[in-house]
């Protein structure tokens, strides 16, 4: 399914879920909740990009302030045959990276500060490759398209949910029915944007993987990022602490806060032990290519 498609039942699938908040509430919010639709579909395309910018609090570095950055992007995409994103540096201490953008002449990548002290220059490179096999798929679009949308039911949901609890009951049975459907699709909401977001981000990440081990030479050095980003998460998780938020953490390379077992069936990346098997396989065959040519 190319990503045009993609991008087309995903804003129908996010105006169905608000267009059924608003009929689960009853009365005029049917069509109050169908103009929100509308409009998010409006500026989800022109610009959830910056919104997603704004959501992670990334700013924007020019070379001047980040000449070894933009270097290795520039090497990089012009190895990829793509344009020179633009760069963002997120003041987070989590290790993290993300591309977005609506297509490559206006992408953005975003790398976390923790990123750049966790990680050796070339696992960095490895990480960068994967975000620039995001901009050359036109994954960018769809994924930050999803992160804004499921943003947005995420917040209305909760004013819906927190309305109903402080709004107390009602006397007439019939506003009383419709204010609990409104109140039980403001929970289900949000599970369906997440749903939608994971059935569009798991895939993309082997065939980023793959697209960036064969785009640097040396999957091993994104295979090697990718443990050490699990190791910190292990590590953060065993202090207590929480991933990011739900909505946009279908954007980023991995989420490092993720748990285990069975919450893995709700993430919006594949495991990242099947992600480094696949980039140490990607290895050995690239290594057999090579021998087969110095042969």
């Amino acid at each position: 399914m190319n990503n045009q498609l993609k991008t087309i039942l995903l804003l129908g699938g996010l105006s169905v879920l608000l267009v059924s908040l608003g009929g689960a509430i009853g009365g005029a919010f049917t069509y109050v909740f169908l103009g929100i639709a509308l409009l998010m579909n409006l500026f989800g395309y022109l610009y959830s990009d910056r919104i997603v910018l704004r959501m992670s609090g990334a700013r924007i570095v020019d070379e001047a302030e980040a000449p070894a950055l933009h270097q290795m992007v520039r090497e990089l995409a012009d190895r990829a045959g793509l344009p020179m994103p633009t760069l963002a540096i997120v003041q987070d201490p989590t290790p993290n990276a993300f591309a977005t953008g609506r297509s490559p002449s206006r992408a953005v990548i975003a790398v976390h500060e923790g990123l750049l002290r966790l990680v050796t220059p070339g696992e960095l490179r490895g990480v960068l490759a994967h975000e620039l096999a995001h901009v050359k798929n036109r994954d960018t679009l769809v994924a930050t398209i999803a992160a804004a949308g499921a943003t947005a039911i995420t917040h209305f949901a909760h004013m819906i949910q927190w309305s109903a609890i402080l709004g107390g009951g009602s006397s007439n049975d019939e506003e009383e029915g419709s204010a609990g459907g409104g109140l039980l699709m403001a929970f289900l909401a949000p599970i369906g944007a997440m749903l939608l977001q994971m059935g569009i981000s798991r895939s993309r990440e082997f065939l980023a993987d793959d697209y960036a081990g064969r785009l640097t030479g040396e999957p091993e050095q994104l295979a090697s990022a990718l443990q050490k980003l699990q190791a910190y998460g292990e590590h953060m998780v065993a202090q207590g602490a929480t991933g990011p938020q739900p909505a946009t953490a279908g954007l980023a390379i991995v989420n490092p806060l993720a748990g285990g077992g069975m919450f893995r069936w709700f993430s919006t990346h594949p495991p990242i032990e099947a992600r480094v098997t696949k980039l140490h396989d990607l290895a050995r065959e690239l290594g057999r290519a090579f021998d087969e040519r110095v042969a």
